[in-house]
C-alpha cells in the first residue's frame, strides 16, 4: 500500500481536471432527470477514460514528447501536417475556450453562494460580476508562476467535497438492483442525448490527454516505470469515476428538476448536512472552478507550443498570450448573462463533440512502431482504443442532429 501510494501523482492530477464544476453540474443534471438510467454511460466514460489515458501516459514515458509535438514530428508532408497540426491547435483552444467558460461559471456559480445578488443589469444584459473575480485570480496566479500551493489547497477542498457525496450516497439509501441496472443496462431516455455526450465530455476531457503525457515526464524518466504509471493512472481515474457515479446517485434523490443555482444543486447533499449543504457545495464548485480555470488554459498554451515547436516556456510572451486569449474568452462568455449551469453543460458537450479527432491522432501515433517499438499498441489495446473512438464519433453525430433538429 505504501509503494502504490508513493506512485501515486500525475493519475490525481488529471482525475481532479475532470471532477470540476462541469462533473457535479452535469452529473446532477443526469440524476435528477433520468435517475440511475444514464449510469451506464458514466462507466463507460470512466474505462473510455482509463484506456486513453493510459496511452498518453505510456507515450510520455516511452517517447518523451506530448501528442501534438509527436504528431508534428512524424507527419512529413508538409501540406497533411499543417492541416493536421492545425485541427489539433483549433479543436484544443476552441474545446479549452467552451471548457474555460464552464468553469468560470461553474466558480461564480459556487462563489454567488457566499456572494448572494451579484449580478448587474446593464439594459438589457445581465452581467454576472463574479466572473471577472474569477478571472483575475485566475490571471494572476498563472501569471506570477506561483500556484501549486494554491492549487493543492483548492484541490484538497474538492477532496472534502468529493467525499461527502461518497457518504451521501449511501445515506440515500439507493435501490442497488436498479443501481446495477443502470450501470449495465443501456438505456437511451427520450432527450437524453447531449446529457450522455456531456458525461463523457466531462470525464473524458481532451486536453488531458495532452496533459498527462507531459506531467508523466516530470515524475517518471525511465520505461521501467510505466508500470507505476499504469497503477497511478488506473486507481486515480476510477476512484475520480466512484465519486461521479455518487453525484448521479445523490442527485437522483432530488425531487426537483429545476436546477439554476448552487442551492438547488447542494440539495443532494442535504441529507448529509442539511441547510449547510449549500455552503459546502458552494465552496467545493469555486474551488473546482479555480482549478481548472488555472489548469485548461496553461494546457491550451502547452499545446501551442508543441504545435508550433516553440522554445519558450511559461514566462514567454507567446505562450502567455495563449492562456490570457483563453482566459478572456471564458470570462466573456460566463459574464454575458448565459446560465451558469447550460454554459457549463455546452462546454462539456462541445468537449464530447472534440474527442473523436483527438482520440483518432492518439490511436494513430500509438501505432508508430518507430516512436514506442514493443510499447506500440498491442491488438487488445487497439480493440478498445477503436471501439471507445467509434463510441464517441457515433455519440458526437447523434448530439449534433439532435442540436440540428432543435433550431
Amino acid at each position: 500500500m505504501r509503494r502504490i501510494l508513493k506512485n501515486i501523482g500525475p493519475g490525481t492530477l488529471i482525475a481532479a481536471a475532470f471532477i470540476g464544476p462541469g462533473t457535479v453540474t452535469v452529473c446532477s443534471l443526469a440524476g435528477v432527470k433520468f435517475g440511475f438510467t444514464l449510469l451506464w454511460a458514466m462507466m463507460l466514460s470512466i474505462v473510455a477514460t482509463i484506456v486513453l489515458q493510459e496511452m498518453a501516459a505510456r507515450l510520455g514515458i516511452v517517447h518523451t514528447s506530448g501528442l501534438a509535438g509527436t504528431v508534428r514530428s512524424e507527419i512529413k508532408n508538409p501540406l497533411v501536417k499543417i492541416l493536421a497540426v492545425g485541427l489539433i491547435l483549433i479543436a484544443i483552444l476552441i474545446g479549452n475556450a467552451a471548457y474555460e467558460a464552464g468553469n468560470i461559471s461553474g466558480g461564480a456559480l459556487g462563489l454567488a453562494t457566499l456572494i448572494p445578488n451579484s449580478e448587474v443589469s446593464i439594459g438589457d444584459f445581465t452581467l454576472n460580476t463574479l466572473s471577472p473575480v474569477i478571472g483575475l485570480v485566475a490571471f494572476f496566479i498563472l501569471y506570477f508562476g506561483n500556484y501549486k500551493l494554491i492549487e493543492r489547497f483548492l484541490v484538497g477542498l474538492v477532496v472534502i467535497m468529493s467525499i461527502s457525496f461518497l457518504v451521501t450516497a449511501v445515506l440515500t439509501n439507493p435501490n442497488i438492483l436498479e443501481v446495477l441496472k443502470g450501470l449495465f443496462l443501456p438505456k437511451f431516455p427520450e432527450e437524453s442525448w447531449l446529457t450522455i455526450v456531456a458525461l463523457i465530455g466531462t470525464t473524458v476531457v481532451p486536453y488531458n490527454l495532452f496533459l498527462h503525457a507531459s506531467l508523466v515526464k516530470e515524475r517518471w524518466s525511465n520505461k521501467a516505470d510505466l508500470k507505476a504509471a499504469r497503477m497511478d493512472t488506473y486507481i486515480s481515474i476510477i476512484l475520480g469515476g466512484i465519486v461521479s457515479i455518487a453525484i448521479i446517485l445523490c442527485a437522483a434523490a432530488i425531487e426537483t428538476s429545476d436546477l439554476k443555482t448552487a442551492a438547488d444543486l447542494s440539495k443532494g447533499l442535504q441529507p448529509l448536512f442539511g441547510e449547510q449543504a449549500k455552503y459546502l457545495l458552494g465552496v467545493g464548485l469555486f474551488a473546482a472552478g479555480i482549478t481548472s480555470a488555472i489548469t485548461a488554459p496553461l494546457a491550451a498554451a502547452y499545446v501551442a507550443k508543441e504545435c508550433f515547436g516553440w522554445k519558450e516556456g511559461l514566462r514567454s510572451g507567446k505562450f502567455r498570450l495563449v492562456w490570457i486569449v483563453i482566459l478572456i474568452i471564458g470570462v466573456v462568455f460566463s459574464s454575458v448573462g448565459f446560465s451558469p449551469i447550460e454554459v457549463i453543460r455546452l462546454a462539456q458537450v462541445a468537449n464530447g463533440l472534440l474527442l473523436p479527432i483527438i482520440t483518432g491522432f492518439l490511436l494513430w501515433v500509438m501505432n508508430r512502431k518507430n516512436i514506442l517499438g514493443s510499447y506500440s499498441n498491442s491488438a487488445v489495446q487497439n480493440a478498445l482504443g477503436v471501439t471507445v473512438w467509434l463510441a464517441t464519433i457515433m455519440l458526437g453525430a447523434m448530439s449534433l442532429v439532435k442540436v440540428y433538429n432543435s433550431l
